[in-house]
């Protein structure tokens, strides 16, 4: 086959709703079938093209189980003979479909690939598809939650409670300030659905707070230990959401008159100590420069989702990036973490922001729940 190249065509993702939100009475399979129809509207590509569909999703259980991403593409309009599956890598799973998807068209089994992810976390809460660890895994490990992870990693980097309230007002402002000068405009997807036997229509993300403040976030109560660090504010919010990337070869996008926007240049997984968790985004970062040959200083936008505000602070600390490319137009903190859509809803963000600030390279680290990472580096295509 050669060398083939896996492009980013389109990318688009719904407005991201608050838990008991905006989405509250909307099924998850209709969120994830309109942002399947909306990627496909925006190219005007024929359906009957896509290859595969791989979607991300974590708690697949009731209206998300059942394989959701075989039942949206076909509340989608897509034909029946175009297959779909249904993954979960955690918080990187859609950024994980993304990836599988450059995957099978650089190896030439597909040329056109949808990768999305979803995720109602208002319907379908996290954990709700829990079970107990087995004894063998407590003997090998200390199994502890997200959260606990997170204080853990705020000792351990020596992060005081007022430096993560000051990281959640950045992402706020930031997100603020974006949405209020239209700069997400062109990667949302406006959607109707109804609320409370109403109609509307969404356009924006529904939890950024442009009047957060240090103070303000200070007087919250900590979430994990009475004594702890992480509250409410400095950690993603509870969200609802949908997100799609339309992938293909290069090749096969110049034959349909359709721009690559941009190239997978490189993409990796890691995994990291199950009890610390959440620190797999720094060492993946350096396994991802190292492949590419960039440097820190080469990447123009980074990514690292706000999944704690510790998180992001001790992978600042250890990569030591510019600060202002690092989620320039805010992260997860503000704009929300419906898990299994935020790989997809981030890497639709990079996009836009590289091509709005005309810079060339994004990378994408999340850290994964167990203790793992999913990374990207992207390459704007002029």
């Amino acid at each position: 086959m050669g060398n083939r190249d896996a492009v980013i065509v389109e990318a688009v993702r719904l407005p991201v709703g608050r838990r008991k939100g905006v989405y509250s009475d909307t099924r998850a399979e209709y969120l994830l079938a309109a942002i399947l129809k909306g990627v496909m509207d925006r190219t005007g590509i024929d359906a009957g093209l896509i290859d595969d569909i791989i979607v991300g999703c974590v708690t697949q259980n009731e209206e998300q189980g059942n394989n959701i991403a075989r039942i949206a593409s076909l509340m989608a309009g897509l034909p029946k003979d175009v297959p779909a599956m249904t993954i979960n890598r955690k918080c990187g799973s859609s950024q994980h479909a993304v990836n599988q998807a450059a995957q099978s068209i650089i190896s030439g089994d597909c040329d056109v690939v949808i990768a999305a992810g979803v995720e109602h976390m208002t319907r379908h809460p996290m954990g709700s598809d829990k079970v107990p660890e087995p004894e063998e895994l407590n003997e090998k490990y200390e199994v502890v939650t997200q959260g606990e992870a997170a204080e853990r990693i705020a000792d351990k980097w020596g992060f005081s409670r007022e430096e993560l309230d000051d990281f959640a007002v950045r992402s706020h402002k930031l997100a603020a300030k974006a949405s209020e000068n239209g700069a997400f405009h062109r990667e949302i997807l406006p959607i109707e659905v109804e609320k409370d036997g109403e109609r509307i229509l969404v356009t924006e993300d529904e939890g950024i707070r442009p009047n957060s403040s240090v103070k303000k976030l200070a007087a919250l109560k900590t979430v994990f230990r009475e004594e702890g660090k992480i509250t409410a504010g400095n950690a993603s919010q509870i969200s609802d959401g949908a997100a799609a990337v339309l992938i293909m070869s290069r090749e096969k996008a110049e034959a349909l008159g359709l721009k690559p926007r941009a190239k997978i240049v490189a993409r990796d997984v890691i995994g990291s100590d199950p009890t610390l968790m959440l620190t797999g985004p720094i060492p993946l970062t350096k396994r991802l420069l190292e492949k590419t040959g960039l440097c820190v200083s080469d990447i123009d936008v980074f990514e690292c989702n706000e999944a704690f505000a510790s998180v992001a602070l001790a992978w600042m600390m250890e990569i030591q990036p510019d600060i202002e490319k690092v989620n320039p137009r805010g992260g997860a903190i503000a704009l929300g973490h419906p898990t299994g859509a935020s790989g997809a809803r981030i890497m639709t963000t990079l996009l836009h922001e590289l091509e709005d600030l005309d810079k060339r390279y994004g990378l994408q680290v999340m850290c994964c729940g167990g203790g793992m990472a999913t990374g990207t580096v992207i390459e704007r295509v002029n």
